[in-house]
C-alpha cells in the first residue's frame, strides 16, 4: 500500500514514517495541510493519515476538499482532539477512522491495513488468484503451497497488481506507486520486478499470473 501522513509534529512525523516503511509500505510525508491536498491530489494513495490541526489548511478542511472531487483514498484522522464531537464531525464529513494520541502503534498499523482492504472490497486478509495466494496480514505469497521469498518491492508491486485484477496498469504508474515523493523512480526497475517475479513463480512449476499487453502495460487476469 502506498500512504501518506500529514502531520505537524516533527518527531512523530519521523516516527510514522520509520515505523510504515519498515512494516513494507510505501509513504510519503508532509507538515503542511496545503502540502498534503497536493499530494493527495496528485498521487493514488490508499490510506491517508491525517492531523487535524495543520498549518496551511486545517485537516478538516483537507477531508472536505477529498471528498468533494470523490478521492477513492481512505482516510484514517489521528488527533489530540478526543471528545466526542470531534470524532462524529470528522467521520460525518467523510473520515473512514478516527484513532485518538497518544496511541500504540500496533494498533494504528492494523487499522491502516483493515482500511487498505476496504478500499479494495477486499474483507479477507487473503488475496486468491488461481494458484497464488497472497496473505497481505502477514506480507507473504505462495504457489501451489510453496513460499515465494520475495522483496518488499515485489512483493508491493503483486499486491498492486492483484488488487486491481483485470485491469492494465502503465510502467509510469506503477514506477509513481512504488516511489515516494524524495526518490527517483528508476526507469527500468519495474521490468526487473517483474521479471524476478515471474522467474520466482515459474520456479515452484507454475505458470505466470503477470502478463504483458505490449505497448501498455501489465495486468493479472
Amino acid at each position: 500500500m502506498k500512504i501518506l501522513v500529514v502531520e505537524d509534529s516533527h518527531r512523530l512525523r519521523r516516527a510514522l514514517g520509520e515505523g510504515l516503511r519498515h512494516s513494507g509500505f510505501v509513504v510519503d510525508l508532509t507538515a503542511d495541510g496545503v502540502e498534503g491536498l497536493k499530494f493527495a491530489n496528485a498521487t493514488d494513495y490508499d490510506v491517508i493519515v491525517l492531523d487535524l490541526m495543520l498549518p496551511g489548511l486545517d485537516g478538516l478542511t483537507l477531508l472536505t476538499n477529498l471528498r468533494r472531487r470523490r478521492s477513492p483514498a481512505q482516510v484514517l484522522i489521528l488527533s489530540a482532539k478526543d471528545q466526542v464531537e470531534d470524532r462524529v464531525r470528522g467521520l460525518e464529513l467523510g473520515a473512514d477512522d478516527y484513532l485518538v494520541k497518544p496511541f500504540a502503534f500496533e494498533e494504528l498499523l492494523a487499522r491502516i491495513k483493515s482500511l487498505g482492504r476496504r478500499r479494495y472490497e477486499q474483507k479477507s486478509p487473503d488475496i486468491e488468484i488461481g494458484e497464488l495466494i497472497i496473505d497481505t496480514s502477514k506480507r507473504q505469497a505462495r504457489v501451489n503451497g510453496h513460499s515465494l521469498s520475495l522483496t518488499p518491492a515485489e512483493y508491493n508491486l503483486l499486491v498492486y497488481l492483484a488488487l486491481r485484477r483485470g485491469c492494465v496498469i502503465s510502467k509510469s504508474q506503477l514506477q509513481d506507486w512504488l516511489s515516494n515523493a524524495d526518490s527517483e523512480a528508476v526507469s527500468n526497475v519495474i521490468e526487473v520486478l517483474v521479471s524476478n517475479l515471474r522467474k520466482k513463480i515459474s520456479s515452484v512449476n507454475s505458470d505466470t499470473v503477470i502478463k504483458t499487453k505490449r505497448g501498455f502495460g501489465y495486468y493479472i487476469d
